[in-house]
């Protein structure tokens, strides 16, 4: 029997994890992007998928291998296209600021996300039929609500600040040119939600195989995340390549400071803490997806809300992380009422949400 109280908790877990993912990169030091964010995606998109996988599911290789090649065609595809969504985003972040490129981008991703699969499989019109049904979209108006107050809190944050910084800020501001990279980049982040959705036969075969029910999504996520990791890591490959920073995998030093022997010691001990930040950030990546596939299997009739809950949830830790930071310090009380408001509407989302599920679930 569903437990979608449980399956709320597994959300919120998940959520904290992608919203606490980027804290471990702080510490990493002499690295360019491209080789710290490929180091920590061999970890959350090959490494923890397979481990995990392997040591939690029955006969891991025996289910995969015994689906229909269309299966695993379009659930490596809509992974694929989630890596898209994901490199774009960074580009929305650039073009519109922090603040507005979210309430944009993670918008969009939360609606289509949550309502394009039961769109495509019919179940939208029945859904609107029932009353928790009703409540389970009135808990996605809410959460776009949320995301919105969030979004112009930033917007106002990002107002207050003096002019340099504001430039600095979004030194490259394009209204335009990031609207259209928003779209796409929420249109294919929601990818992962349909990678999920196609994954469905997946989950039904290892569940057949005996693997537990909190436990099914295992297997398709190596399959997403392996579409995900495609797109990463011909980007990086790019950067890598453009920008020669290949050494810095193994710390490499010019000639003459591999001379100095406090250098070699200084350059070894930073190489070390590197690879390690990269793998708790790559596990702490991983983790929202992992506590994501048991919050699915606990929300019964209306799963696909999972997708909303997962979302609310980020957005909600990333913004205490904000506040653990001081990015918010200084800010007006208007514009700082309005960030609490944000976060306030969308814990309420996730418990409209999460009670729609449960009327269900009971009755």
């Amino acid at each position: 029997m569903a437990n979608p109280l449980l399956g709320l908790i597994f959300h919120w877990i998940g959520g904290f994890s992608s919203a606490s993912f980027y804290v471990p990169y702080k510490g990493v030091r002499q690295w360019s992007w491209e080789v710290y964010w490929i180091t920590g995606g061999v970890v959350s998109w090959i490494f923890a998928p397979w481990v995990f996988a392997f040591l939690l599911t029955e006969d891991l290789i025996g289910v995969l291998w015994s689906m229909p090649t269309d299966v695993l065609f379009w659930v490596y595809i809509f992974g694929v296209a989630w890596g898209a969504g994901g490199l774009t985003f960074g580009l929305t972040l650039r073009y519109l600021g922090i603040s507005l490129g979210m309430a944009v981008a993670l918008g969009l991703t939360t609606a289509f996300g949550t309502l394009i699969p039961p769109i495509y499989d019919g179940s939208l019109w029945p859904l609107l039929q029932t009353l928790s049904g009703q409540i389970v979209l009135a808990g996605v108006a809410v959460t776009l609500i949320g995301i919105a107050m969030v979004g112009v809190a930033g917007r106002s944050k990002e107002r207050e600040l003096p002019e340099e910084e504001r430039k600095a800020a979004v030194a490259e501001f394009n209204f335009s040119r990031g609207i259209g990279v928003a779209i796409f980049s929420g249109i294919m982040s929601a990818c992962f939600a349909y990678g999920l959705a196609a994954g469905e036969t997946i989950n039904e075969r290892t569940l057949e195989a005996g693997t537990s029910i909190l436990n099914q999504g295992l297997p398709a996520l190596c399959v997403i995340l392996l579409g995900g990791f495609t797109t990463n890591f011909l980007w990086c490959a790019y950067l890598i390549l453009k920008n020669r920073s290949a050494g810095e995998f193994v710390g490499r030093l010019s000639p003459a400071d591999a001379r100095d022997n406090e250098l070699l010691r200084v350059a070894a001990n930073t190489l070390r803490s590197n690879y390690l930040f990269c793998a708790l950030a790559g596990i702490a990546w991983y983790l929202q997806f992992f506590f994501y596939t048991m919050g699915e299997s606990q929300m019964g009739a209306y799963d696909f809300s999972s997708w909303t809950l997962h979302m609310a949830s980020i957005i909600i830790f990333s913004t205490l992380w904000g506040f653990y930071f001081r990015e918010w310090k200084g800010v007006s009380r208007k514009t700082l009422t309005l960030v609490v408001s944000g976060i306030a509407t969308l814990v309420a989302a996730t418990i409209i949400i999460g009670w729609a599920n449960y009327i269900t679930a009971v009755g």
